[in-house]
């Protein structure tokens, strides 16, 4: 197993996740499809963080590193301070218990709950309490007072993706990953939540990174990072969907030059 290095303390403190040469390889020899090849980047506290590219680019990938969801074939991962690279199961698992939230294209509410019930499950099962007040808070950020008790067939997608929502920040993690969060939903619901993920930032001082396809939700973030072919290509800051749009065209059109 390998031994946790930390990060420098002045580095962790504006860092909330990081990457360093990372692979993910996937078979050997002939056969073998490198999802992600040598990989480095830093995930800034407090911040949106947009990750795009065509697909098979190795984008969601990538995310599933980062939250140790998936392990890697060589290099090194952070969240915080703590290397996960080579962290045993029973650590890891506590590791994101506590300081990871998760938002995904399938809801993954329980039936037989109600929403306030959804939103506490997590700090339920570890045994903490919810913090009441950041609790409220949370609840009032995404608008969810006078749906508390209902439960999930009872709510409309949007509101059960409110609901995945709020429960990914109840418990205050480091960072919340997000894989296509909007992707089941019409563009109106889907403008919601992605108006709660940016007032998370702005008034929550969350700190989010969200795979996604789409140029309107690329936009809410403050950074666009883009992958093609498992590597890192390009970097935006303040992206507006056009800007976003017009980058990933002129990326299409290098991809097709290089294949003809």
């Amino acid at each position: 197993m390998a031994t946790a290095v930390p990060i420098p303390p002045r580095v962790a403190a504006a860092v909330a996740a990081r990457a360093e040469t990372v692979v993910k390889a996937y078979g050997s020899g002939e056969t073998q499809v490198m999802a992600l090849d040598g990989v480095s980047l830093d995930i800034q506290r407090g911040a949106f963080t947009a990750i795009m590219g065509p697909s098979g680019s190795g984008k969601s990938t990538l995310m599933h590193c980062l939250a140790g969801l998936d392990t890697v074939t060589s290099g090194r991962i952070w969240i915080g301070s703590t290397e996960i690279t080579g962290l045993r199961d029973t650590r890891l698992t506590r590791l994101r218990r506590d300081h990871v939230g998760f938002v995904f294209q399938a809801f993954n509410l329980l039936p037989t709950l109600n929403a306030l019930e959804n939103i506490t499950l997590p700090m339920d099962i570890a045994g903490r309490k919810p913090d009441k007040a950041w609790l409220d808070r949370v609840i009032a950020t995404v608008g969810l007072a006078d749906r508390l008790r209902h439960r999930p067939n009872e709510l409309s997608g949007g509101q059960q993706q409110r609901v995945a929502v709020a429960r990914a920040l109840a418990a205050r993690p480091a960072i919340i990953f997000g894989d296509e969060p909007t992707g089941n939903l019409d563009s109106r619901a889907g403008a919601e939540i992605l108006g709660f993920l940016r007032r998370s930032v702005d008034e929550l001082g969350q700190t989010i990174v969200m795979v996604t396809h789409d140029p309107v939700a690329a936009a809410y973030a403050d950074r666009v990072l883009y992958l093609a072919d498992g590597r890192l290509v390009d970097d935006m800051y303040a992206p507006t969907a056009e800007l976003v749009l017009d980058r990933m065209r002129r990326f299409d059109v290098a991809q097709f030059q290089r294949k003809a």
